[in-house]
């Protein structure tokens, strides 16, 4: 058992043990239908920070190292019940690898040995200081580089190796020396495109933020099939928490599950809803929703962006603080830190990063949800870009206090303002664009309502319907119209009979009409108030 080569199962040990994990044991049910399998051996997996990268290497290694035994730890998880699961439990030699650590610690050296004097060489000079440890009867020549250990033992012994490298992106994040990084390139080669290491390989199972870079690296790793948030397939469900996952814990803990779900879901990774797990296992326990995000990354990232004010950059950024989604374009970004041509880029590396979301089918991206608006407002808070903007978001908790009091003139005038800076001149007059205005208006109450568009209600299906955290406030149905009144909006909502969506509701509803007249670009503003008992 060494530290890199066949590691124990301490550290997933010690995550299956804290009394809040959450189970996705399955994913090695997917990896064991991949061991072995020339085409889908090779698995590259990225995600954003905080989404359980390393959780899944440690959990990965527990199972496939030698250097364990799991059997007990895994008894009680879902893995357990498949078929394959002894088959591979604990057979393989394990190399794990998280660069991210390595990298640190190279650099914290202050007085480098020549062995140590390039980050690469001083991983490999790591690993293959354990092949010589774990496997004291091969007489190894000297000066094998990793390929040439696993060569050897593969030949000797017939044994095969899973790799597991957490981080693999680091040094293209970290844009080391062209020494460093043309090492790194070589270790990548010898290990996954030397064609007679490839039988000794089982499995391979990299982890990044970015999917690999379209020009240097990708040569050197196109063996690898990749899943992205753009598209994860068969690894989907384990990009992060589920629904139902989410679910039971909010259950567990006794704490709301719409709340969670307001600040933490908004990621559609194929067929499922997926929640930031980092947050959910921060928030739950404690019942406190609130930004974790900000701990572990920096709303600089989206400020550096956005600050490139590529063509139509802000009028799209506006439109999804608003609550809306805008198109986007992921196939031409080239997957680095450096080469930004367009908005589309700026956007597919946000969406990578976690910061935006994206709807495949449609080919959009958004904010999705509480939680990342709050860093994206806290983004743009000293941009002159979104001076206006910034303007209308710290208005937003007066009109929301001027609403609850049923004063129309001040609604109508807030709209009037937020209308004008959400969408361009082309767009203006369309029902996407008044709808953006009212969440843009409106932003303030994220902290105060659960907000649901197009809620199917009574005979029809209500706008906006703005759902109180809190039971002393009220409800808001909110019904909008364009060149019609805001009296027919209000006779909407009653002959609809839309506050029947709010079945467990009890109190006090506002029945807010709002009209657009697309000629003098005005907004027309009735409030009424209805109990519901």
């Amino acid at each position: 058992m060494g530290t890199y080569l066949n590691p124990n199962n301490e550290n997933f040990y010690d995550v299956v043990n804290s009394g809040r994990y959450v189970d996705k044991t399955m994913l090695i049910d997917v990896a064991n239908k991949m061991l072995g399998d020339p085409t889908y051996k090779f698995i590259c997996v990225s995600r954003p920070r905080r989404f359980g990268k390393s959780m899944a290497g440690d959990m990965l290694a527990a199972y496939y190292s030698k250097g364990a035994d799991s059997k007990e730890l895994f008894s009680k998880l879902k893995i357990a019940r498949k078929e394959s699961f002894e088959r591979h439990l604990n057979k393989y030699n394990v190399i794990k690898i998280d660069l991210n650590a390595m990298f640190s610690e190279w650099g914290s050296i202050s007085v480098k040995s020549e062995k140590a004097k390039c980050v690469m060489n001083y991983v490999t000079n790591l690993i293959c200081n354990d092949f010589m440890t774990e496997f004291p009867q091969i007489n190894f020549p000297k000066d094998l580089t990793v390929s040439g250990f696993i060569q050897q033992v593969y030949k000797e012994s017939g044994e095969k190796f899973v790799f597991i490298i957490d981080e693999y992106d680091v040094l293209v994040r970290e844009q080391v020396n062209k020494e460093d990084f043309n090492l790194y390139l070589v270790f990548l080669v010898s290990l996954f495109k030397n064609s007679e290491l490839k039988p000794a390989i089982a499995l391979a199972y990299i982890t990044g933020i970015l999917p690999v870079i379209k020009d240097k690296v990708q040569s050197k790793l196109n063996i690898f099939k990749e899943y992205t948030m753009l598209d994860a397939e068969d690894f989907a469900e384990f990009t992060g928490f589920t629904t139902e996952e989410v679910r039971s814990l909010c259950k567990k803990y006794n704490c709301s599950f719409d709340e969670c779900r307001s600040w933490y879901d908004g990621y559609k990774i194929g067929n499922y809803e997926i929640y930031n797990p980092e947050a959910v296992i921060q928030a739950v326990p404690k019942g406190k929703f609130k930004s974790y995000w900000s701990k572990t990354s920096s709303y600089e990232v989206i400020s550096d962006k956005i600050r490139m004010n590529f063509s139509g950059i802000k009028d799209c950024v506006i439109k999804m603080l608003s609550g809306g989604k805008v198109d986007v374009d992921v196939q031409s970004y080239k997957n680095t830190l450096s080469d930004f041509a367009n908005k589309n880029d700026v956007f597919t590396y946000l969406i990578h990063l976690g910061y935006l979301a994206y709807d495949e089918e449609n080919g959009q991206c958004y904010i999705p949800n509480w939680e990342i608006s709050g860093e994206w407002q806290r983004a743009i808070y000293d941009d002159e870009n979104y001076e206006k903007t910034n303007e209308i978001i710290l208005r937003s908790k007066e009109l929301l206090l001027q609403t609850l009091q049923c004063n129309q003139k001040a609604v109508e005038q807030a709209l009037d303002e937020s209308h004008v800076h959400v969408t361009s001149h082309r767009s203006y007059n369309n029902e996407d664009a008044l709808q953006c205005a009212i969440y843009l208006a409106y932003i303030y109450a994220l902290n105060e309502y659960i907000i649901v568009r197009e809620m199917p209600a009574g005979k029809g299906v209500a706008d906006i319907v703005y759902i109180p955290k809190k039971t002393e406030l009220p409800a808001l149905i909110i019904e909008l119209k364009r060149n019609g009144s805001p009296e027919s909006a209000i006779n909407q909502i009653k002959e609809n009979q839309y506050f029947k969506c709010l079945d467990s509701w009890q109190g006090e509803i506002l029945f807010v009409g709002i009209n657009y007249d697309e000629t003098t670009k005005k907004h027309e503003c009735k409030i009424e108030r209805f109990e519901k008992k």
